[in-house]
C-alpha cells in the first residue's frame, strides 16, 4: 500500500495494543507497536509511518503531549495523528487534541470494522494531500523555470552599445565582444553561420571575378 499505509500503534495496554495491531495488519497495513510515549517518539526517528494511532493516556507522557511534539518537529509534522481514548472523551479533551494538530479522535470501545474504516479514511486523505503537495511543487518548479527564462530574455532588453563599424558589442564590464559571443553568453543560443541571398550573390560575383582568367 506504500509509505502512507504504515501505521504506528501506541497503547500501554498490551492486550489492546496487540488486538489493534492485529486488526490493522489483517486490513493490509504495515504495523509497528509502541507502549509508551517515549517509545513512540523514538520509533519515529527511524520508522516513518503515514499515521500514528495514539492512546491519550500513557504511563510516561500524555498522548496530547506526544502529538504536540510530533507536530512541532519539522521532520515529523506531516504525519497524521489519531488520538484514542476511553476515559478522556469529553468535547474539551477532543478539542485539546485537535488544537495540537491531531487529525481525529477515536473514542473506545470501537468495533474492528470501524477502526479499520477510520484508518483507511485517513490513508486516503493522506494520499490525496501528498498528491496535492507534489502537484504544487511541480507547479512551483515550472514557475521558477519560466521566471529564469524570462530573466534571460530580459538581459537583451534596453540599450546595447554596438560599434557602428565592426559591430562589436560592449558588455557591462566595458569589454568589446563579437556579436556572436555576446548573444551566446546572454541567451545560451548557439549561432550557426551562413550567407543571406544578397550576400551570397555579392560574394559569389567577387569570387567569380577573382577566378576568371585574364583575357
Amino acid at each position: 500500500m506504500g509509505g502512507n499505509a504504515r501505521v504506528l500503534v501506541t497503547d500501554d495496554d498490551p492486550h489492546i495494543l496487540h488486538l489493534t495491531a492485529t486488526v490493522l495488519r489483517e486490513a493490509g497495513y504495515e504495523i509497528r507497536e509502541a507502549s509508551t510515549g517515549k517509545e513512540c517518539l523514538e520509533t519515529l526517528q527511524t520508522y516513518h509511518p503515514g499515521i500514528v494511532l495514539l492512546d491519550v493516556m500513557l504511563p510516561d507522557v500524555s498522548g496530547i503531549e506526544v502529538c504536540k511534539r510530533i507536530k512541532t518537529n519539522e521532520a515529523l509534522k506531516d504525519i497524521f495523528v489519531i488520538l484514542v481514548s476511553e476515559v478522556q472523551i469529553s468535547s474539551e479533551y477532543q478539542a485539546d487534541g485537535l488544537e495540537v494538530g491531531a487529525y481525529g479522535y477515536i473514542i473506545k470501545p470501537i468495533s474492528n470494522k470501524e477502526l479499520a474504516a477510520r484508518v483507511h479514511s485517513m490513508v486516503r486523505i493522506k494520499r490525496a494531500e501528498n498528491a496535492l503537495r507534489e502537484k504544487e511543487k511541480e507547479q512551483q518548479d515550472l514557475i521558477s523555470q519560466l521566471q529564469e527564462a524570462l530573466a534571460e530574455i530580459k538581459t537583451l532588453k534596453g540599450f546595447i552599445p554596438i560599434c557602428a563599424d565592426c559591430k562589436k558589442i560592449r558588455d557591462d564590464e566595458g569589454y568589446w565582444n563579437q556579436l556572436e559571443a555576446y548573444i551566446s553568453k546572454h541567451t545560451g543560443a548557439v549561432l550557426s553561420h551562413g550567407l543571406c541571398p544578397e550576400c551570397a550573390e555579392k560574394y559569389g560575383e567577387q569570387i567569380k571575378k577573382l577566378t576568371e582568367k585574364p583575357q
